[in-house]
């Protein structure tokens, strides 16, 4: 499928995002962690799960970035970039219902989190709407 540039320009911003949020963490965790004033300490069984899930999150924002360059991934790379960018709020926001108020770092997070999910929806909204009543084999469908 061809992207306009609206959706390359969503593919960019959430798949550098994506890579450069998740590549930090897994090469500098406690450096992160620490500008959200979270103290991680030496305990390398933590450092291990945080490091996890966060090169799936540098590999996903590779996938959004390669969605731009090679059309056949086009449709995955948007799925990439949805997925990660309405999951993590979703998270955030049941963290603040269960949790309560997290820090100025962290509603910050959520904020811009929350406007690359805006900006996702917007730029995939055609795909998203014409994919629901025209899929090919469970394929996303250009319009």
């Amino acid at each position: 499928m061809t992207l306009t540039r609206f959706e390359k320009t969503a593919l960019c911003v959430s798949g550098v995002t994506a890579l450069g949020i998740g590549g930090f963490i897994l090469a500098e965790p406690r450096v992160f962690y620490a500008s959200y004033g979270i103290s991680l300490g030496t305990d390398v069984n933590l450092l291990s799960e945080l490091r996890a899930p966060a090169a799936g999150l540098a590999v996903l924002g590779v996938l959004m970035l390669a969605g731009i360059a090679r059309q056949a991934w086009s449709g995955v790379a948007m799925v990439a970039a949805l997925t990660v960018f309405l999951a993590f709020p979703a998270g955030r926001l049941v963290g603040l219902a269960v949790d309560g108020m997290p820090s100025g770092s962290i509603l910050s997070a959520l904020a811009i989190e929350l406007v690359i999910a805006a900006l996702c929806l917007a730029a995939f909204r055609r795909r998203l709407w014409t994919s629901t009543s025209a899929t090919d084999g469970g394929r996303m469908t250009s319009a």
